[in-house]
C-alpha cells in the first residue's frame, strides 16, 4: 500500500526503534532492569526505543503533541494532532526472552485515530493502517478478519491481570463463561499484537479491561480497518481513553460481546 507521508514517517520510526530493541533482545540477560511496580518492568531498552521514536516523530512533525508510555504527555503547538506511542508493548515477554512484543505508534487527529503502526520486530511483521484505506501487513498483504461463524470454532485473546490488579476477578469470570463456548483463549502479553492478530484473522476476537491509550490506539484502528467490529465493553465509554475493549469479526461479535458484557459491571 502507498501510504501518506505521516504513515511513512511512522513506519520508518518503528523500524528504527525495532532494530534497537532486537539488538538488546539478543542480550536480554545483560539488560539493566528497574521496577515501576509489581510485575511492571522497564528496561534501558524500553527507554532507548522511546527516545528513538521521539526523535524521529517529533523531528519530522515538531508541532504535533506527544503521549508516550515512558515519557508522558507533551502538548504540541498544533492542538489537533498527537502521536500516541508505546515503544515496547510486551515488556515482560521481552525481559523473559520471549519473542512476542511490539512497537506501537498511532496518530490522533481531532480526537480520532487516523493512522496506526504495530511492528513485531522479532518476527519482522509490520501491521499498519490509515483511516479509510484498509489494514496491511508488510508491503502488500491486505488484512481481513476471520470469517468463522461458530463460536465453538473461534479462538480469542485477552490479557489476564497480574499482581492482584483490579480487573482480575472480572476477567476470571469472563473466562469461565467464554471458554466452554469456544475453541480456546490465548494470553500472549501484548495488547497491540492481540489487536493486530484479530485484523489478520489469527484471532477471532479480543477483549480486555484496564488498558492505556498507548496500548491500544494503533491496534484498534488496524483491527477496524481489517473489518473488525470494535466497541467499548460498556456503552458510552471512550475506547482509547477508557481502555475497555471488545473487538471481533462481525459474524460472531454479538455472541462474543453478550458473553463478556453479561457481567461487565464488575
Amino acid at each position: 500500500m502507498q501510504g501518506s507521508a505521516n504513515l511513512n514517517i511512522m513506519i520508518k520510526a518503528a523500524r528504527k526503534a525495532g532494530r534497537s530493541l532486537v539488538k538488546d533482545f539478543r542480550e536480554v540477560e545483560n539488560l539493566q532492569v528497574g521496577s515501576k511496580g509489581p510485575g511492571d518492568f522497564v528496561s534501558k531498552a524500553d527507554m532507548a526505543a522511546e527516545e528513538i521514536l521521539r526523535e524521529e516523530l517529533i523531528g519530522a512533525r515538531p508541532n504535533y503533541g506527544w503521549l508516550g508510555e515512558e515519557t508522558g504527555e507533551t502538548p504540541g503547538t498544533d492542538p489537533t494532532r498527537r502521536w500516541i506511542v508505546d515503544p515496547l508493548d510486551g515488556t515482560t515477554n521481552f525481559l523473559h526472552g520471549m519473542p512476542h512484543w511490539a512497537v506501537s505508534i498511532a496518530l490522533e487527529h481531532k480526537g480520532e485515530i487516523v493512522a496506526g503502526v504495530v511492528f513485531d520486530a522479532a518476527k519482522d511483521e509490520m501491521f499498519y493502517a490509515e483511516k479509510g484505506a484498509g489494514a496491511w501487513l508488510n508491503d502488500s498483504q491486505r488484512l481481513r478478519v476471520s470469517g468463522r461463524h461458530r463460536m465453538i470454532d473461534c479462538v480469542f485473546a485477552t490479557g489476564v491481570p497480574f499482581g492482584g490488579r483490579k480487573y482480575l476477578p472480572a476477567t476470571l469470570q469472563d473466562l469461565a463463561r467464554l471458554m466452554p463456548a469456544c475453541a480456546g483463549v490465548r494470553r500472549w502479553g501484548s495488547a497491540a499484537l492481540d489487536l493486530a492478530y484479530v485484523a489478520a484473522g489469527r484471532y477471532d476476537g479480543y477483549w480486555e479491561r484496564g488498558l492505556h491509550a498507548w496500548d491500544v490506539a494503533a491496534g484498534l484502528l488496524i483491527a477496524k480497518e481489517a473489518g473488525a467490529i470494535v466497541q467499548p465493553i460498556r456503552e458510552g465509554q471512550n475506547l482509547v481513553e477508557d481502555g475497555q475493549v471488545l473487538a471481533a469479526a462481525e459474524p460472531i461479535f454479538d455472541q462474543f460481546a453478550k458473553i463478556i458484557r453479561d457481567r461487565s459491571e464488575i
